[in-house]
């Protein structure tokens, strides 16, 4: 088997369509676990703004997958009336297929993402973030999220970014799309609000537990903005 990782957002406008993917957040946990090929799954919220927010977006929501394979993914994709269900009531969505490169710590006490290739660091990466926070480190951490959100915008090499999470505040994870390793680098490492996180991070303590996980983006499907994925012109034919 090659295991695929997917990623998938979900935009609602509607107040009885936010409603229904607000209830999801809880009703389809069950329902995810009966999908054969499916290894790991996670139904996500976001934050408001550009994504990154103590404010949550009843907009827009996101589920990230673990497949056996490409094919089981496919067929959950084409025929599994759940999907079905989040593409009637969504007025736009887009999916990422991935390959795990590299991931270390721990999500929900296991790693979830089996590496199925060589990291290329010439090539398009997606990055996954994903903590727990402790309680007692709330406060200190949400201080810094607006200053790190905003160093974001319009770096260099960034192709799309969000917050999401499973439980407002304590749980939270990022999501990033980079059209190579230097420019993620340059962000994660060069960025002083960036850097800062980390520094307080090490000398705190604020997680619990955490994950951090490389991917290769090789396809995308789905329309988001102007008819098309953030992924458009990217990727290989």
């Amino acid at each position: 088997m090659n295991p695929t990782t997917t990623i998938s957002f979900f935009r609602y406008n509607t107040p009885f369509a936010r409603w229904w993917a607000f209830r999801q957040m809880g009703l389809a946990g069950p329902r995810l676990e009966t999908v054969n090929g499916l290894r790991f799954s996670k139904m996500l919220g976001s934050g408001a703004g550009n994504g990154f927010s103590i404010w949550p977006d009843f907009g827009t929501y996101g589920l990230l997958a673990v497949w056996d394979d490409e094919a089981a993914a496919r067929r959950f994709f084409d025929d599994h009336p759940l999907f079905g269900e989040f593409l009637e009531q969504c007025t736009g969505w887009w999916t990422v297929y991935m390959r795990a490169a590299k991931a270390h710590g721990e999500w929900g006490g296991r790693q979830p993402f089996p590496l199925t290739g060589a990291y290329d660091e010439q090539g398009l990466v997606a990055v996954i973030t994903r903590a727990t926070i402790y309680a007692r480190h709330l406060w200190r951490f949400w201080r810094f999220v607006p200053s790190v959100s905003r160093s974001m915008d319009d770096k260099a090499g960034r192709i799309f970014s969000i917050g999401i999470g499973e439980l407002p505040l304590v749980q939270q994870a990022t999501f990033s799309l980079w059209e190579d390793s230097r420019a993620m680098m340059a962000y994660a490492y060069r960025s002083k609000e960036h850097q800062e996180v980390i520094r307080r991070t090490r000398q705190l303590g604020w997680y619990k537990e955490e994950l951090f996980a490389r991917f290769h983006p090789y396809r995308a499907e789905g329309e988001w903005e102007n008819g098309g994925t953030p992924l458009d012109g990217y990727l290989k034919e």
